[in-house]
């Protein structure tokens, strides 16, 4: 009976451990900005705690620009590097270009930064976005999926916003505190009952960071959206983006809380959700009325 108490205690214990991470200490509240909810980055609020376990914002984009240029070095030495007189690097950067100039209204910082674009030959369906605006595009992702230009501009503010919104070095922050609590955490409820609990406590500790991924990932749906319709692109388009996803992948089926990324149907509900904010942006864009808007299409992917 003893030992049946000390494990409920344990259990306690642990749960204590994530509760932490949720206490006023570590809690970051929602601002509402341009009609969707995102976590202050401002570096005298409650997220600026998370990043005293980062390194500067200037190391990082210095990293991550020596990782790029490493990068399309080395895919340039392969020969997986499309070169800039392609058409389709010409079509990334000119969507590039209409959507650089409403970036900072997400992170002033973005006026400095040194954008580049680029595309790679290979199958992956994947774009990204590092620190400091580098962008790379598979070709994968455009040939699979047949991407419109509304569609390519979804998946860019998609990539970009999770750079304006600094989630990698959030990500980074979040993972070495909740490393600290869970492993203190489960080094003493394993102390207390006699036995190694500390994998339970990483376990728990990882799911809790897999929580703020997804968060991270709605987030950054809206964000790029907003960014993608201030600059003439129908944010109607996310939603033809995820439904072919979810008909090429399968996404379906997947089990949401041990994913990094929302399931398909919640993202779809999450951006249908936000057309009243999204499609005035993309309508005062275009010079018309949301009335007046035609039905958006979109190309049928291959599978």
């Amino acid at each position: 009976m003893n030992k049946l108490i000390r494990v409920k205690h344990a259990a306690l214990l642990l749960a204590l451990c994530g509760t932490l991470q949720t206490t006023p200490a570590f809690a970051q509240d929602q601002v509402v900005q341009d009609g969707i909810a995102v976590k202050p980055i401002e570096r005298d609020g409650l997220r600026g705690r998370w990043r005293d376990f980062t390194a500067p914002e200037k190391a990082i984009n210095e990293q991550s620009a020596q990782q790029y240029t490493a990068l399309v070095s080395q895919a340039r030495e392969k020969g997986v590097l499309v070169p800039e007189s392609d058409p389709r690097v010409q079509r990334l950067r000119a969507i590039a270009r209409r959507i650089i100039p409403n970036t900072a209204r997400w992170n002033d910082s973005a006026q400095g930064w040194k954008w580049e674009v680029n595309l790679l030959k290979s199958d992956q369906v994947n774009a990204f976005c590092m620190p400091g605006g580098r962008i790379a595009f598979y070709t994968g992702i455009i040939e699979k999926l047949k991407l419109t230009d509304d569609e390519i501009a979804a998946v860019m503010g998609h990539e970009i916003a999770h750079a304006l919104r600094e989630h990698g070095r959030e990500r980074q922050s979040k993972a070495t505190t909740t490393g600290l609590v869970t492993g203190i955490g489960g080094a003493l409820a394993s102390a207390w009952l006699g036995y190694d609990v500390r994998s339970i406590a990483n376990s728990a500790g990882q799911l809790y960071v897999l929580k703020f991924s997804r968060d991270e990932e709605r987030e950054a749906d809206l964000v790029g959206l907003d960014i993608a319709a201030r600059s003439g692109y129908d944010p109607r388009a996310g939603i033809a983006l995820w439904n072919k996803m979810a008909a090429l992948e399968g996404r379906g089926g997947n089990i949401e809380l041990l994913s990094t990324h929302p399931g398909g149907a919640n993202r779809i509900e999450q951006i249908q959700d936000h057309m009243n904010v999204l499609l005035p942006l993309y309508a005062r864009a275009k010079g018309t009325s949301v009335e007046r808007l035609p039905a958006y299409r979109s190309n049928v992917a291959s599978r």
